[in-house]
């Protein structure tokens, strides 16, 4: 008998890059019989859509009716990454119905985030992490943490989270409102793009306060769109890094489809988060043909790269991505990277188990 093969993951929106990846897989895979359990702010529909508007209180139910004997990837936060009291529940179930559980392991903040867990959500995570079936990691230094560190005695593949995605290369203009939300982003001289989240670890004032010493410097109208995720914001850092600056645009909730229409129409792309895992917004931006300046974490080939929180470094490269330009370069890395994600396609299917 053929194995249920359930993807469990967010949905965007929100456009995290997690909900990117489990909506460019599904999409990839919903045609060859694999589920989709999901949650997100908007209802998702269609042919082996399980939809949770209470994640909490739903999944439980749904793996009872559901999940016997499945092999269920997750690419949840609330069982090993945020561990919670569903933990226990989730792993006395997993014994009861003999499922399979393989864990996608996409979050790179969680080896300095774990070093912060009391007693409790410690031995939560420890709970976890011995229940797993087999692991996937999106990058080597998640892997490295897992075996040395944690001590994980299972299997742990890595597949880097870059799947292919069309949406890039397709043609179109914006909604008329953000067209008009960004004509000053347009009209400035040059122009730059970042995403994250107003909080300091995703380093948005880094870009704020580089792009002000540049203008400075070099008299050039730059602006700036700062593309927020919303999931989290500490309003007194997002006020520091908007004061007196009337050349930042922001945004919020923007479509993923809609995000490569205004990478195509910017100069640069700056990624300054420090605890990357892979970084799939720094690919994208290749994709649309940008030279991208980023943090040495996660992904950083074909980049420009600082170390997070060195404002004369990222001043430095920022200077060199906006007037010095390798189109060639950039095109090289794209179609590289392009190549790349279409293995990795292959490889997350072998692993899944997905049958041809």
């Amino acid at each position: 008998m053929r194995k249920k093969i359930v993807l469990l993951g967010p949905y965007p929106p929100p456009y995290g890059g997690v909900s990117i990846y489990v909506s460019t897989l599904f999409e990839s895979l919903k045609n060859r019989g694999v589920q989709l359990w999901t949650f997100g702010e908007e209802e998702v529909n269609g042919p082996n859509v399980r939809f949770m508007r209470d994640k909490r209180r739903q999944l439980v139910p749904l793996l009872l009716r559901e999940g016997r004997g499945a092999r269920i990837a997750d690419c949840t936060h609330f069982l090993v990454d945020y561990p919670s009291l569903l933990v226990p529940l989730w792993v006395g179930l997993k014994a009861l119905l003999r499922f399979e559980w393989l864990k996608i392991m996409h979050d790179g903040s969680l080896p300095s985030r774990y070093k912060g867990f009391g007693l409790f959500r410690r031995a939560l995570f420890r709970l976890a992490i011995r229940s797993v079936t087999e692991f996937i990691a999106v990058s080597e230094e998640l892997e490295h943490w897992m075996k040395d560190e944690i001590g994980v005695r299972q299997n742990v593949t890595v597949i880097r989270s870059l799947l292919p995605n069309s949406h890039w290369a397709a043609q179109g203009s914006l909604p008329a409102p953000l067209e008009s939300a960004l004509r000053p982003y347009f009209e400035r001289r040059k122009r730059v793009c970042s995403i994250g989240f107003f909080i300091p670890a995703y380093g948005l004032k880094h870009v704020a306060d580089a792009i002000e010493t540049v203008r400075q410097e070099t008299g050039v109208d730059i602006g700036l769109v700062l593309l927020d995720g919303h999931f989290v914001t500490d309003m007194a850092y997002q006020f520091d890094v908007l004061r007196d600056r009337d050349w930042v645009t922001v945004l919020t909730k923007v479509p993923h489809p809609v995000v490569f229409q205004i990478l195509k129409r910017s100069d640069v792309f700056v990624r300054t988060f420090g605890l990357e895992s892979y970084g799939l917004s720094r690919i994208e931006a290749i994709w649309c043909g940008l030279p991208v300046v980023a943090t040495r974490a996660g992904e950083t080939r074909g980049m420009l790269l600082y170390d997070f929180g060195d404002l004369d470094g990222l001043v430095t490269q920022l200077k060199r991505a906006l007037f010095d330009k390798p189109v060639e370069e950039i095109n090289a890395w794209a179609a590289r990277y392009q190549q790349e994600a279409n293995a990795n396609l292959s490889s997350i299917t072998r692993k899944l188990g997905v049958i041809n």
